[in-house]
């Protein structure tokens, strides 16, 4: 009898917490994704990871206009 009420709880349980959405973290794009890692106190640090972030994403952003306009939701 107490496995049976210990299983209907847990199926409670279960089904209760099944209709819960989460919400997952998502930059904006790759840029900002990037650029949030750069905070540091040194300034020449910190451009120097912005040069970078902008030289690694700038392909991700021609690729997303090019996807856009490929499938019809191109930017303005």
């Amino acid at each position: 009898m107490e496995k049976k009420t210990l299983v209907g709880f847990a199926l409670l349980f279960l089904a209760f917490f099944a209709n819960f959405q989460s919400i997952s973290s998502d930059a904006f794009d790759c840029y900002d994704a990037c650029s949030t890692g750069c905070v540091n106190p040194d300034t020449r640090l910190m451009a120097r990871c912005d040069r970078k972030c902008s030289i690694r994403c700038s392909a991700d952003l021609k690729t997303s206009e090019q996807l856009g306009k490929i499938s019809g939701l191109g930017h303005p």
